[in-house]
């Protein structure tokens, strides 16, 4: 290519990425979607919402008055009826519209993600990807769960054993996935026949506002798919407390799952939560190197760190360690900081100063306790929200970064030496959500599948979610599943039929 071609080639991939900045924009909704309307906060009230990569302001979403909130759950207590009374054919046909409209609008709702949570353009078309791949699954799994009959203990009687739905559902979303998580919890929820009422992230409503609108042109009728915006503080204890609610959803830190949990608790609610996680990341000495470290990569610093699955934790076994830091090492520096509409860019700005100072912390801890820092360590010169990419080996448990939850990008590496040890280590946190292990010995990844104390374990690859699986952890990382048919049975209920026959 000549250079005259690379410059114009490089023009032209900068022009692409303005365009993507300004169908973002095109997509912000300034109401909440609930009741089949487009509403602003009868108060008036209103709060910002910035872009964290430029501290500029991406437009307001109206603070619903809790009367609000109450005409939201009204209108979905009477869309439930329509809903759940509708042929599963017919539901599955407004979710296959709904998923068609999601990929013709692919870009701009990728844009969107990137406008309001940071992270790099490429990784919002995949996490759109990843939504709509939960509306199509769930459109096709709505006409297939219809019960089952089981065998008669009893003379002259049968017995049906029916899923119906389990009514209104909440679903509480979080700010690093804005678009997939909605997507995730209410395709399921609608399938089963229930209604929903969104409550994104106030960091991040845009992307749950546009999902809303293109439901509404899909066909989803009025009160069946709501979402609503303003202080989650205030929101979530109406939304637990109401008892029309049968079914509250919640993705997020484990701290605010247990209230959730608990507030739930007074109204006997079905609760599901994917909290937080702290993922061992496992090397062991007969690991593909180089399979390895490409998979660390992509488990520690997507999302720019900002992942419950994100590898919080790399313990490679010490005959491979010093080779796995370095190459490890060298492929962190090559890594691109900047806006997430900047062309090549791969870690983008952190939400917000909290989280970045929150990573200061666990490095400084480290560096203090004697870990030996390789590459970044410091906010980077692209904007006060942008942390540079950081690699610490000789990291111990005794420091903060082996026992918090770090989300940043920021990797710290330890040794170990035996198989057991690298077990004991790994299972010793609150948390359970995820963990990889790259061994090549079929004993150990059996060993590894059965001992190690997680809801998904991933071996010899970081790639491991998708819309059939069961998506959730165990001891503090939530209850539930989400994804395939367990995700729907979550918004079942089971109902079982003895019957006399003549």
């Amino acid at each position: 290519m000549t250079r005259a071609a690379s410059l114009e080639s490089k023009e032209q991939a900068v022009g692409s990425f303005e365009r993507a900045e300004a169908r973002a924009k095109a997509l912000v909704e300034k109401d909440a979607y609930f009741g089949g309307r487009w509403q602003a906060s009868e108060t008036g009230e209103a709060y910002a919402v910035f872009d964290p990569a430029t501290g500029l302001e991406i437009g307001k979403a109206p603070n619903l008055s809790d009367r609000q909130v109450d005409v939201a759950i009204n209108a979905a207590e009477t869309g439930l009826r329509l809903w759940a009374g509708m042929l599963p054919l017919e539901r599955s046909r407004v979710l296959d519209a709904w998923y068609d409209l999601v990929l013709a609008r692919r870009d701009g709702l990728a844009a969107l993600i990137t406008l309001e949570q940071g992270k790099p353009l490429a990784e919002s078309l995949g996490e759109v990807d990843y939504a709509a791949s939960f509306i199509r699954w769930y459109a096709e799994e709505t006409k297939r769960d219809g019960g089952e009959i089981l065998r008669s203990h009893l003379p002259g009687k049968r017995l049906h054993v029916n899923r119906a739905p389990i009514g209104i559902v909440a679903a509480i979303t979080p700010w690093n996935f804005p678009s997939a998580m909605l997507a995730r919890k209410a395709a399921a929820a609608l399938a089963a026949g229930c209604s929903v009422i969104g409550l994104p992230s106030s960091k991040t409503p845009f992307s749950a506002l546009a999902l809303a609108r293109l439901a509404e042109e899909a066909g989803c009728p009025p009160g069946v798919f709501s979402v609503i915006t303003g202080s989650t503080r205030r929101i979530v204890p109406l939304l637990c407390g109401d008892t029309r609610i049968r079914a509250v959803s919640f993705t997020g830190s484990t701290e605010v799952g247990r209230l959730i949990a608990g507030l739930c608790a007074q109204t006997i609610k079905h609760v599901s939560l994917e909290l937080g996680g702290h993922a061992p990341f496992l090397v062991f000495e007969d690991a593909n190197l180089d399979l390895a470290i490409e998979d660390a990569m992509n488990a520690k610093f997507q999302t720019t760190g900002q992942d419950c699955l994100a590898a919080n934790r790399i313990l490679v076994h010490d005959d491979l360690y010093d080779r796995f830091v370095e190459g490890f090492t060298s492929r962190a520096a090559m890594l691109k900081v900047g806006n997430g509409f900047d062309p090549g860019v791969t870690i983008g700005p952190m939400i917000d100063d909290k989280a970045l100072q929150k990573v200061e912390e666990q490095v400084f801890d480290a560096k203090q306790h004697g870990a030996c820092l390789h590459l970044g360590g410091g906010v980077h010169n692209a904007g006060p929200n942008f942390y540079e990419p950081t690699v610490l080996s000789d990291v111990t448990d005794d420091m903060l970064i082996m026992h918090e939850e770090t989300f940043g990008p920021v990797a710290g590496i330890g040794r170990f030496c035996e198989e057991d040890e690298a077990i004991r280590r790994a299972n010793a946190t609150e948390y359970g959500l995820a963990a990889y292990v790259h061994t090549r010995d079929l004993g150990r990844s059996e060993r590894m599948s059965r001992r190690l104390e997680y809801g998904m374990i991933g071996i010899n690859t970081s790639k491991m979610t998708g819309a059939p699986i069961p998506f959730g952890g165990v001891k503090q990382s939530g209850l539930g599943r989400e994804g395939g048919p367990y995700g729907m049975h979550d918004f079942m209920e089971l109902k079982y039929v003895c019957a006399a026959y003549e």
